[in-house]
């Protein structure tokens, strides 16, 4: 079986927002806010995954070396299974725009996202901003 790794990442503002981007033509969590990120391609570092995934999803420009590991999370979750790695970026460039995959694009308060966001990250959002790592494994 095949293990997938997907790269995650928070575009964090002055404010301490979170950069969050509506999904939208994936057949996965239609409609619902999540933060830029995917699959980490053949012959790619999971920072190179997350910074391009931003640009082709938000349309924000990070560079690798500027990206943080802050958290990682095992799944398993209808036969795949995988890692999510947890990135932060606090320097970047851009303007945030609704791209690939994405309809819409807005800033949150990491301790009060929006209600309709994946359900599993609220909590990653309020622990990472509040400085802790994130380790989880959601249950298969």
């Amino acid at each position: 079986m095949e293990i997938e790794l997907l790269a995650w990442v928070m575009v964090r503002d002055g404010q301490g927002r979170v950069l969050l981007g509506r999904r939208a033509g994936t057949g996965l969590a239609e409609g619902l806010w999540n933060l830029p990120g995917g699959h980490v391609e053949p012959g790619e570092s999971v920072a190179q995954a997350g910074a391009r995934e931003t640009a082709e999803e938000v349309g924000v420009f990070v560079a690798p070396e500027d990206l943080a590991v802050r958290g990682v999370q095992r799944w398993s979750v209808g036969g795949a299974s995988g890692f999510n790695i947890l990135l932060a970026a606090d320097r970047w460039t851009g303007d945030p725009t609704p791209l690939e995959n994405t309809s819409e694009v807005a800033w949150f308060d990491p301790d009060a996202p929006p209600a309709d966001i994946l359900p599993w990250l609220p909590a990653v959002l309020a622990r990472v901003s509040g400085g802790a790592l994130w380790w989880d494994e959601v249950p298969g």
